[in-house]
């Protein structure tokens, strides 16, 4: 049976990141994709040059609507953009038992705000605690906490630690900032560490990596994958997305990834 997985995220239109790029990525590892747009931007490779948030009511009405009627196996959470729609979104999922993946999404990858400020305690406290796992990256892990920015695998572990003790059930902190030839993630959990190797490489096809990369983690997990094997698979897959991003041909900033990159041409 195909699962269904919800994606809870804004909207990308130039269509490399945001509820576009986790619907090619969960449609790519033969999920069923529903989407709860939270926010509408405008934005292409270069930057965001506008957005707007979806009320909190329609946002809900939305959850709503997908929950009153059909099945969801898992869900992904991205973009959300204030405490209102945080709070929503958190009051709709409490009840739920179902697996999700929160990609904690702050800063775009062209440096653009795409999380209110005030929203962050908001997210820490109600959304946090209701994650299966969450995906961060290294500024937004320190965003979370309050700290400087990791810059070694020793702090990357203090930090993974400290997420944890704020009551997250595993993270995969992503060390694709950390210098070096070397792009090393960690999944942290109560009692574990494991480290998750990976080269660097050289591209600027990198839009939208963490929606993908978090979107096929829910994907797997909806599949009764455990979290290690997903991260594996997910890893994978968007390794192969990234090498053939230049079958694309798509803006003169960070382009997207190729989320079909296993269709013949």
């Amino acid at each position: 049976m195909i699962k269904n997985i919800l994606t809870i995220a804004g909207s990308d239109s130039s269509g490399g990141a945001g509820i576009q790029a986790d619907i090619k990525t969960i449609s790519a590892l033969g999920g069923y994709a529903m989407s709860v747009v939270t926010a509408v931007t405008a934005q292409n490779t270069s930057g965001v040059t506008a957005v707007s948030l979806i009320e909190s009511n329609l946002i809900k009405a939305q959850l709503d609507a997908i929950f009153d009627d059909i099945r969801v196996d898992a869900i992904k959470i991205g973009m959300l953009g204030s405490s209102d729609i945080i709070n929503a979104v958190a009051e709709c999922l409490k009840t739920k038992n179902i697996p999700i993946v929160l990609d904690p999404v702050m800063v775009a990858k062209s440096g653009d705000p795409l999380l209110d400020s005030n929203a962050v305690n908001a997210l820490k406290d109600t959304l946090l605690p209701l994650a299966t796992l969450i995906t961060p990256n290294l500024p937004e892990a320190a965003v979370l906490l309050g700290q400087k920015e990791a810059n070694s695998r020793a702090e990357m572990e203090d930090q993974a630690k400290d997420l944890l003790n704020q009551g997250v059930e595993s993270i995969l902190l992503k060390g694709g900032h950390l210098k070096g030839k070397d792009s090393p993630d960690l999944l942290a959990s109560y009692g574990s560490l494991i480290w998750f190797e990976e080269k660097r490489f050289e591209t600027k096809n990198t839009h939208g990596t963490g929606c993908t990369l978090s979107s096929a983690l829910a994907t797997l997990i909806g599949q009764n994958y455990s979290i290690q094997d997903a991260i594996l698979e997910s890893k994978g897959y968007l390794t192969n997305a990234i090498k053939a991003a230049d079958r694309l041909c798509v803006g003169n900033g960070h382009g997207p990834t190729n989320h079909f990159w296993n269709l013949a041409e």
